[in-house]
């Protein structure tokens, strides 16, 4: 059983004492940070399977829980524009093919600078972290083998932030491929967690030639599995996930390949996701809207009794 849980969603402790404090009022909350994550897929045999991170259990945000690779926005790939924008090939001074800024912006629900910072965050961090680089010397190709030493030199300086993703892509002579992303979903961290986030997911293929390592030192384990077999294994409370990830999952299982998926992702809704937390009855009820799985029931006062503080599942999760 994963952190107290009949499943496995991740359920820190101190949250019933942060949302208590949320719906007193003596909370106030942080601002979340732009992120960016990516549902990385290939196909086999079995049918499609995704890319999972397990982050390490030291760290502070969701250690021990699997995630796709991803992470924050770094505000260098949002740059305004400079005057060469709308030349072939171009789009602000990062290297794009694909869709340009004002589609992605209109999709993303933000302006183009931000809509080109977190494409940018997409496809960088899926490179730092597992070593896949969806980008190529032109608008109709991709990368091959990533891997050797200087590769690994400027996969090191993109991660210590000495080395912007736009100048990386200029010293290559490449292009992001932002058509190889569909946008899937996008999820706002709950207020009254310490870390937040406003992340968006996406979806893409591995390209053809590139392989996966775990790159990342945030995580300690890498695996390939089906979404339906990763469900499984949050449900019996084998692996421990956070709600946008198994969210996620369950929606994958409906595609019989990558290629499918690929093509769903401009139909899906990218209205935020956001947990909510409102009095009812003596407790405090932590819902997140549309999915009925995660609803949590935690005491209004916080126990006096020596010992955890009880929480109640309701909806599609196991008992």
């Amino acid at each position: 059983m994963a952190n107290g849980q009949a499943n496995g969603q991740w359920y820190p402790p101190e949250w019933p004492d942060r949302i208590r404090a949320l719906a007193a009022g003596t909370l106030t909350p942080v601002p979340p940070r732009r992120a960016a994550t990516v549902m990385l897929l290939k196909d086999t045999d079995a049918g499609p399977v995704v890319h999972l991170l397990r982050r390490r259990a030291s760290m502070a945000f969701a250690g021990g829980a699997y995630a796709y690779p991803g992470g924050g926005v770094d505000p260098r790939d949002g740059a305004a524009p400079p005057e060469r924008d709308g030349e072939a090939g171009t789009d602000g001074d990062i290297g794009w093919a694909g869709p340009p800024r004002a589609w992605w912006a209109d999709r993303l629900g933000v302006d183009e600078a931000g809509a080109q910072a977190i494409v940018c965050a997409a496809v960088r961090e899926t490179y730092e972290e597992v070593g896949v680089l969806l980008a190529g010397p032109t608008a109709d190709s991709v990368v091959g083998d990533t891997t050797g030493p200087d590769w690994e030199a400027d996969r090191a300086a993109l991660v210590a932030r000495d080395l912007s993703f736009a100048e990386f892509l200029r010293r290559r002579g490449l292009v992001l491929r932002s058509d190889l992303l569909g946008a899937w979903a996008r999820w706002i961290t709950p207020e009254f967690e310490a870390r937040r986030y406003d992340t968006w997911f996406f979806v893409a293929a591995l390209p053809r030639g590139q392989r996966t390592r775990n790159a990342s030192t945030e995580a300690d384990r890498a695996v390939w599995m089906t979404p339906a077999d990763a469900a499984a294994g949050y449900d019996k409370g084998e692996l421990l996930m956070m709600p946008p990830t198994i969210a996620t999952l369950r929606q994958l299982t409906a595609y019989g390949s990558a290629a499918g998926a690929l093509a769903a992702a401009p139909g899906r809704d990218l209205t935020p996701v956001r947990a909510e937390a409102r009095p009812a009855d003596g407790e405090i009820v932590l819902t997140w809207p549309g999915h009925d799985e995660f609803t949590k029931h935690i005491p209004a006062a916080r126990p006096t009794a020596a010992g955890h503080i009880p929480t109640t599942e309701t909806g599609g999760a196991p008992a």
